[in-house]
């Protein structure tokens, strides 16, 4: 492997992280919040030493000697340019004076980037909007990815650069909608931008100023949940506010290629698509019996005023967003039983959702049945299927593998969360709310507590958790395999 290269586009990764500072340091102008120059000089710091990786480790004959990068190249670029995003995304949070401890700063940076939306702000209100600008972003360009934004901006990641797609975008088979992977992350960055500035007009008209619209899009798009409110969406106390998010958190929850298509013209390949027909199958029974279960309970008044909440909260838990307009811990156990399985879900393969996805727990599914059908017929030849398409053996081999190692990953994590003192219940759902990037979860980690009390060994223990989720387990865990670092 050669390591210089991979330094090399890691300093040019950091360096992109560095500019997108510039957007909340206009805000900290604006708003005249006393944080121009943490923010400034976090940004200076990012580029300077990004740059500086960039030029050091820049060999031109290696990049002529080998034009194709390695999967092995494209795995470490992604898993350590992630740590090394969320590290230096933590700067504004400690220069700004927002949280005194490191590990604070860098919990809440790979929080963002990684599209968890777990926070350890007490009190988000009190914090300068700039921050909370920055906050938000990170969720933004943790949403599509910083590597696929750099495949489509930086000219000399075009060679090679699928190593670098398939070990970012989540999902069992990435989607390659053009013949150049630059371009194919163009047209995903194209379409994610048309979301969210619609979402955010939409917002404007629900009566949000353009600050909290645009903050909200951003952990809507990227299924993240970070708001600017102590008391999340809730805070706005809107129906039509609701509405907006629900949608836009279901658009986001399903793949986006879907939805390149559907732009182009072609609607009938949404409801062709089986893994898209489980997922809104799903969601609408899910809203169904939510509804019916806390309007018999008395939990609220009318019917509408059910679906309402309801459909929303099965929205942010199942597209792993995060968002809250109600304490689900005051629901009936069913109702929560329920969310605690959207949890394990998550959204679609090719969203920017987290979870196992939907079309993992559908290839699980019908292999289970297939080896069940081969008991009841030894000699029958039954191949699994997704749609027309036949599921080869080896996504299958992949799927079962990434089940196993992220049960295993999430239990050892939620042991290690109980051996620091943390109760059963909260270390469980603490680690299964970070390992499946959702944000709130139950217990001590609840939609109206925060993350803020826990140890800080349990705090790197999770941090390490939303990374895994964010890259599907096996980019991050390849690391630790010893052959990945032999010849």
């Amino acid at each position: 492997m050669r390591w210089k290269y991979v330094l090399h586009v890691i300093g040019a990764l950091i360096a992109c992280v560095g500019m997108t500072m510039v957007l909340p340091l206009a805000w900290a102008f604006y708003y005249k919040d006393g944080t121009a120059t943490p923010l400034a000089l976090s940004m200076a710091i990012t580029i300077a030493i990004g740059v500086l990786l960039f030029f050091a480790f820049r060999d031109p004959e290696a990049s002529k000697s080998s034009s194709v990068m390695t999967h092995r190249e494209g795995m470490a670029i992604v898993a350590l340019g992630w740590f090394a995003a969320g590290a230096f995304g933590g700067l504004p949070f400690y220069l700004g004076g927002t949280f005194e401890s490191v590990v604070d700063c860098v919990f809440e940076s790979l929080s963002g980037f990684s599209t968890t939306g777990s926070s350890v702000l007490s009190d988000i209100e009190a914090v300068p909007r700039s921050i909370l600008f920055w906050r938000s972003l990170t969720h933004w360009l943790g949403g599509m990815g910083i590597i696929v934004l750099s495949l489509a901006i930086l000219p000399f990641l075009g060679v090679g650069g699928m190593q670098l797609y398939k070990a970012e975008v989540p999902g069992p088979v990435p989607d390659k909608l053009k013949p150049r992977i630059k371009d194919t992350a163009m047209t995903l960055w194209k379409v994610y931008v048309l979301f969210s500035v619609i979402e955010t007009i939409l917002l404007m008209l629900g009566g949000m100023d353009f600050f909290d619209a645009t903050c909200h899009t951003f952990g809507t798009m990227a299924t993240g949940g970070f708001s600017t409110k102590n008391t999340s969406v809730a805070a706005f106390n809107s129906a039509y506010i609701d509405y907006v998010i629900t949608v836009f958190m279901f658009i986001a929850g399903v793949n986006f290629s879907l939805h390149y298509l559907l732009l182009k013209w072609r609607p009938s390949v949404m409801w062709k698509d089986p893994e898209f027909r489980v997922f809104t199958v799903m969601t609408l029974v899910f809203v169904s019996i939510l509804t019916i279960s806390v309007y018999s309970a008395g939990n609220y008044d009318s019917i509408s005023e059910a679906v309402r909440y309801t459909s929303f909260q099965v929205a942010a838990i199942l597209t792993t967003t995060g968002f809250a307009t109600a304490d689900y811990e005051l629901w009936p156990g069913i109702t929560q039983a329920i969310l605690l399985f959207c949890m394990f879900v998550g959204g679609c393969a090719g969203s920017t959702g987290g979870g196992m996805k939907v079309m993992r727990i559908m290839v699980l599914c019908k292999h289970s049945y297939k080896e069940l059908f081969r008991l009841i017929h030894p000699r029958s030849v039954n191949r699994v299927k997704m749609g027309k398409t036949v599921v080869q053996d080896d996504v299958i081999t992949g799927v079962f593998g990434f089940f196993i190692l992220w049960i295993g990953l999430f239990v050892l994590a939620a042991f290690i969360v109980a051996a620091t003192g943390v109760d059963v219940v909260t270390s469980f759902a603490a680690s299964l709310a970070c390992i499946g990037n959702i944000g709130p979860g139950i217990g001590g980690v609840g939609p109206t507590d925060n993350f803020a009390w826990l140890p800080d060994t349990a705090k790197w223990v999770l941090t390490f958790c939303m990374v895994l989720g964010r890259l599907e387990i096996y980019t991050v865990i390849i690391l630790f395999v010893p052959e990945f670092w032999r010849k």
